[in-house]
Parts: C-alpha cells; structure tokens; sequence
C-alpha cells in the first residue's frame, strides 16, 4: 500500500480504530437493551405480571451505565474528526457533517427529553406516560444509529454529490441519493439485527449463570432468570437465521459496489467462473498468492453469486494501491460468519430443548450459553473490521484516500495521545465494565420492583431534592 510507510497516518488509523472499536460496543448494547426494556415494561402493563416490571427494574440500571459509556466514549470520536481528520473533515464536512448533526437534532434531543423520564420517572409519572419515554428513548437508538450508518455508508458508496473544482470539496447534489445510498439499506439491517443478537446472548448468558449458580446450591432458579433466558433463547432462534439472510444480502449489494473488498475477503486472486470458496489460507499481498488454501468446490461462486457458474472477482483486477489489506479481511470475514453460525445453531438448540421442556434443566446448555455470552459483540466487531478495513485505502471509496484525508500532526504528537487514550480508556471504561459484571452477578429477583434503593442512592436524591433529609447526616440537604 503506498502509505504503508507513513507512521504518522498508521498511528492515526490505529488511534481512531481503537476509540470507535471501545464505542461500537455500547450504541450497540445500547439500542438492543433499549428495545428490551419497551418491551418488558409493554408486557407488564398488558399483562400485568410483576415479573416483566423485575426485569426491567433489573436491566434498566444496567442501561443506564451502558448509555453513559457509549455517550463518553462516542463523544472522544468527535474530536478526532478535527484533530487527526481535518482534511477528511474539510472535504466530506458538507456532507457527513450535515448527517451527523441530523443525529444530533433527532436523536439526541428525543433521548435527552425522555431519558430522564425512563430512569427516574417510574413513581412520578403515570403508566403509560413512562412507558412513551421508554419507547422514545429506544426510538432515538434508533434513528441515532440510522443517522450514523446512512454518513458511513456515503463513505462506502457515495452518490448524491458534486465536487468542487476549486476546494475538491463533497458538495451535496441530492440529499436522498445521499441518506439512501445503495449499501445503507443492507448495512442499516444488519447492524440493527448485529445489536439485538449480541443483547440477546448477554441476556442469556446472565439467566444461565444465574441457573447454573442456582443449580449448584440446590435450589431453583427464579421466576424473572427463567423468564429472561427464555425470552433471549426466542430472539436467538428467530433473529440468527435472520441476520444470516442479511448477511447474504449485504454480500450481493457489496459485490455489486465494492468487487475489490469482496475479492480480498475471500483471499481470491484471479477472477474465475466456477469459483470455489476459501474456507481457510493465509492470502500473501506479495506473491498475489493465498498460501495454505483449503478450497471448496464451487461454493464460492454459488454463495456470493447465488450460481454455480458465476463469475468471482480476483484482487489482479485492481491495481495494487487500490487494494485493501487481504489478511486482515480475510479473517476477521470467516471470524464474524463461523460465529454467526454458532449463534444460530445455539437459537436451534434451545428450540429443540424447549420442545423437550428441558430449556431451564440442560447444565450443558447452560454453559454453552454462558460461555456464547460475548458472541455477539464480537462478530459485530469483526463486521466493522471488515467493513472499514475492506474500504482501503479509501475514506470516500474511489474519491478520497486515506493517505490524503490525515491532518498534518506529527507522529511525537499523535503517540502521546494514543498513549492517553488507552491509558484513559483502561481506566475508565474497565472501571465501568467491572461494574456491570458486578450488577449482572446479582440474579434478579422476584418482588425487584418492591426492593428499597440502596444507602447510596438515598443519599443522591437527598442532595439532589432541597428539604429532603440526607441520610448520611441527618439535616436537609
């Protein structure tokens, strides 16, 4: 790659990786567990079983430290936008910035009016109004992230634009060409199915600890553990095959658009009808060469062209600056699929389990489902890796490189904030990670919605509410 050279833009790359790579994970947390919630407290006013209110008095707390996070973290990525992107930004500003700030007056103002309501708002409002804010706040994850994906995928197949002669700055020429490019509708879907299957299998995975936990004592496990395992045992079973179906279907828009990321992906070097697929290799970018390639016969032609006797694409088509690192897609590819697959052949199982009445029984499973708890997120990462690394060497693919998108900082510079960053990231964000294990180690209980708030929390809304006593030295605050 002919910035392979450059360390500067390497530590620059790898700075904004690092950061989005922290941040993905709690969006996505985020909009799964926000939906979970609408529909926990949804089932409890038209059922009105008190097991669905004690979980979502149990998971709402855990929202409250995920949303935290993702805001803190995703706000990091802003400045380096300006810092470390400012020719990017200069130049795809009138268009990405003008999106991203769509987020903002959407998004970000529906979840800050109603957030505040969702959390604190369950004994001061009435039912159905607190249950509005919940659904509003998991409205705004959701346009947040359609906001989000619409500017990236601009940047994956731009169209809409104009350039300017002068500046050789995106102007925009038709803004639904712009927001409805033609990879957004598949990557909109298959990351929204990304984030309610990884939601899915941390939810799982905490009901079968909590089972196992009970099992091993002797006794049995509680009503809202069961309940919360069964209902993520029913979205793994219906939205893995699903988010396979989207997968494939992202696939055929990405041969159409990007033939180059495709070939690189499956390590092919030469185009060929027939094609077999990789199932393993080490693709060599100096030899033009996938070294140790496991081939199967006429798969590859018949999974990304949906016939036997369609045609591949091969990374000789390309010139060679114009090819992304094959290595790294290759792998992370077949990481993100293999574990999909084990997703689903999870969702599977537990539907055979459950036809036996054996769900909440089977210690194996239960361990299983434990140890798939992070499945989620990391396929979701190996997707992003895919997704941005198959894009080079390009910010705007065919239109802007990543070797002329870099500002000029100076590698002294941009090592002592990488160093800050992770330093700072360790910190921060591993405090707030072993927090949530620690929540997620309590099991839920039943009565949860009854339970009196903590010492701690007494002593918050004390000094929050004037007049109130304050526990901790009994005046008013």
């Amino acid at each position: 790659m002919q910035y392979a050279h450059d360390p500067a833009l390497i530590l620059a790359r790898f700075q904004f990786a690092f950061t989005v790579g922290v941040h993905i994970i709690f969006p996505a947390f985020s909009i799964g567990l926000a939906a979970y919630l609408a529909v926990l407290e949804g089932l409890w006013l038209r059922t009105g079983r008190p097991v669905f209110l004690d979980l979502y008095r149990y998971w709402i707390k855990v929202f409250s430290i995920v949303f935290g996070m993702g805001v803190v973290s995703g706000l990091v990525m802003s400045y380096e936008f300006g810092t470390n992107w400012s020719i990017f930004s200069k130049k795809a500003g009138p268009i990405t910035g003008v999106l991203l700030s769509y987020e903002v007056m959407t998004a970000f103002f529906l979840e800050a009016g109603f957030l505040g309501v969702m959390l604190f708002g369950m004994n001061k409002v009435g039912r159905k109004l607190h249950f509005a804010a919940t659904c509003c706040v998991s409205v705004g994850t959701l346009i947040s992230m359609t906001w989000i994906l619409s500017s990236n995928s601009w940047m994956q197949t731009p169209r809409g634009y104009t350039i300017d002669p002068a500046t050789g700055r995106f102007m925009p020429a038709d803004w639904l060409a712009i927001i409805f490019n033609p990879s957004f509708p598949f990557r909109l879907v298959h990351m929204g199915l990304a984030a309610f299957l990884s939601v899915a299998f941390i939810v799982g995975a905490t009901g079968a600890w909590h089972m196992l936990k009970a099992r091993k004592a002797g006794k049995i496990s509680s009503e809202p553990v069961r309940v919360m395992f069964s209902m993520a045992m029913w979205m793994t079973a219906i939205v893995a095959p699903l988010q396979i179906l989207a997968g494939d279907a992202h696939g055929l828009n990405t041969l159409r658009y990007q033939p180059v990321k495709i070939a690189a992906m499956e390590g092919d070097w030469v185009s060929e009808d027939h094609a077999p697929e990789l199932l393993f290799g080490i693709p060599n970018m100096k030899t033009e060469h996938t070294d140790y390639a496991i081939r199967l016969p006429l798969a590859g032609s018949l999974i990304l062209t949906h016939s036997l006797n369609g045609k591949v694409p091969g990374m000789k088509d390309f010139p060679r600056d114009q090819r992304p690192p094959s290595p790294v897609i290759f792998f992370s590819f077949r990481i993100m699929v293999a574990l999909g697959m084990l997703m689903m052949l999870v969702g599977l199982w537990s539907l055979w389990l459950r036809r036996n009445s054996t769900l909440f029984t089977s210690p194996v499973f239960h361990r299983v489902a434990l140890c798939m708890a992070p499945a989620g997120f990391l396929a979701l990462l190996c997707g992003w890796i895919t997704t941005e690394v198959g894009r080079q060497p390009w910010t705007v693919y065919g239109l802007l490189r990543t070797s002329d998108s870099v500002s000029p900082v100076a590698l002294s510079s941009m090592a002592f904030s990488m160093t800050a960053f992770v330093v700072v990231y360790v910190l921060v964000f591993g405090s707030g990670m072993g927090i949530l294990v620690r929540m997620l180690g309590r099991a839920p209980q039943e009565g949860e919605h009854d339970t009196p708030p903590d010492h701690a929390t007494e002593i918050l809304a004390a000094r929050m509410h004037p007049g109130v006593i304050d526990p901790s030295t009994g005046k008013g605050a």
